[in-house]
C-alpha cells in the first residue's frame, strides 16, 4: 500500500463546465509542480498486455484546515479493469484535484486479477496515493450471470460491488462506490457527508424515469413478483455511483439478498441489464436520496449505439459516462462527442506516438 503525501490547492469551482469547454486544459486547482515522465509499459502477462502507459499525476497535499484522523479517512471503492482503466486513472486524478484534503481519500481497488503490473503502474502514476487492492473471485458469480443486453454488462467484475462488504476489511464500515467512467469536478468530502440516515445505500433517485421498463413482463405478470414493491415508492437510481453503509450491508444480508434476485432472474428472465436490476429489487424506495448533481449520468449515450447525449439541466459535482460510449473511445476515434472535452483534462494516457515524438 501506498502512503499519500503529496499536495494541492482547492479553488472553487464557478464556472467550471462553460471554462473546459472553452479551453480544455484548464485547471481548477494550484498544483506542486512536478517532473512528468513516461511509466515504462510493464511487461506483457496474460491479463495484462494491453496495459497503456501513462504521465505520473501531479502532486495534491491537504488544505490547512484538514486533520488526519482515521475517523476523517474518505473511502472509495472502484472496479480495475485492464479495459476502462484509462478512465480510472482520469477519475482518480479529478478526486484528488479537487479534494480540499486529498491526503485523507483512501481508494479500494477490486480485480479479477492481482497482478504485480497494475499495482506497478497505479504506484508510479500516483506515486503518494493511499490504495489497497483486493481480488474479486469471478467464481463468486458463476452460474449466476445471466446475458444482457450489453456484453460489457455481463463480466464478473460488473457485479463485484454486490460483494465489496465481504471484500473489504472489517473495519471499513463506509464507503463511495464509483464507476469507472466518472469524474468529479466538486470536493467528494461533500459526497461523503451524506447523511443515509436510517438507509444503507444513498445516491440520487430519478423518479420520472419509467421505473417498469427496468423489468421484463414475465415479472410484472407474475403477482408474487410484482407484489415486490408493495409499500415503497421505487425509482431508478444508478449504481455506479452510491454512499454504501457496509457495515449495515454485512449485517443485513444483503449480499445474500441480491443473489437470491440474480437466481430467480435465470429461472424467469425477468429483467434484461447486469448487475443494476437486482439491486434496485432489493433496494428502491428504500435508499437516502442525494442531489442529482452528483451523478449526471447517461453521458455515454444508450446502451445499443453510444449516441451522443448533453448535459441534464442544474449544476453539477459528478460527471457519468454510463451507457456504450466511453470519452477515451470516442476521443481516440476522432468522433468526439462534446461532453467528452470535459473528460479529456483529466486523461493521463501518454500514447506511443507522443513517447517516440520526446
Amino acid at each position: 500500500m501506498a502512503l499519500w503525501k503529496s499536495s494541492s490547492t482547492h479553488l472553487p469551482l464557478v464556472g467550471l463546465l462553460s471554462l473546459l469547454l472553452l479551453n480544455p486544459t484548464t485547471t481548477t486547482t494550484t498544483t506542486t509542480a512536478i517532473r512528468l515522465h513516461l511509466i515504462q509499459k510493464p511487461t506483457p502477462s496474460a491479463s495484462t498486455n494491453n496495459i497503456p502507459a501513462f504521465r505520473e499525476a501531479p502532486a495534491f497535499r491537504n488544505g490547512d484546515t484538514c486533520t488526519s484522523r482515521k475517523e476523517d479517512i474518505i473511502h472509495i471503492v472502484m472496479p480495475l479493469d485492464v479495459n476502462y482503466i484509462r478512465g480510472t486513472m482520469a477519475a482518480i486524478l479529478s478526486i484528488l484535484q479537487h479534494s480540499t484534503c486529498p491526503e485523507n481519500v483512501s481508494f479500494h481497488f477490486l480485480l479479477v486479477h492481482l497482478e504485480p503490473e497494475i499495482f506497478s503502474l497505479i504506484k508510479s502514476t500516483f506515486p503518494y496515493l493511499t490504495f489497497k487492492m483486493y481480488r474479486f473471485d469471478p467464481n463468486r458469480v458463476r452460474g449466476k450471470i445471466s446475458k444482457s443486453i450489453r456484453q460489457a454488462l455481463d463480466q464478473p467484475l460488473n457485479y463485484a460491488r454486490i460483494y465489496m462488504a465481504d471484500i473489504l476489511p472489517i473495519d471499513v464500515k463506509r464507503v463511495i462506490y464509483l464507476d469507472s467512467d466518472i469524474i468529479v469536478v466538486d470536493d467528494i468530502a461533500k459526497l461523503w457527508g451524506a447523511d443515509l440516515s436510517d438507509k444503507v445505500l444513498a445516491a440520487p433517485e430519478y423518479c420520472h424515469a419509467n421505473f417498469t421498463t427496468y423489468f421484463t413482463n414475465n415479472f410484472w405478470s407474475d403477482v408474487n413478483l410484482a407484489r415486490t414493491f408493495e409499500g415503497r415508492h421505487p425509482c431508478y437510481f444508478n449504481t455506479g455511483v452510491m454512499v454504501v453503509d457496509v457495515d449495515q450491508w454485512r449485517k443485513g444480508g444483503y449480499t445474500q439478498k441480491v443473489e437470491e434476485w440474480m437466481k430467480i432472474q435465470k429461472q424467469k428472465r425477468i429483467y434484461r441489464l447486469g448487475s443494476l436490476p437486482p439491486i434496485l429489487l432489493v433496494f428502491a424506495g428504500n435508499i437516502k436520496a442525494v442531489d442529482h448533481r452528483w451523478n449526471q449520468h447517461g453521458l455515454g449515450g444508450d446502451n445499443f449505439e453510444g449516441k451522443c447525449r448533453g448535459l441534464h439541466p442544474g449544476p453539477i459535482s459528478l460527471l457519468h459516462w454510463s451507457g456504450k460510449g466511453k470519452p477515451w473511445l470516442r476521443l481516440d476515434s476522432r468522433r468526439p462527442c462534446t461532453v467528452d472535452y470535459l473528460w479529456a483534462p483529466y486523461d493521463l494516457y501518454r500514447s506511443s506516438r507522443v513517447a517516440l515524438e520526446e
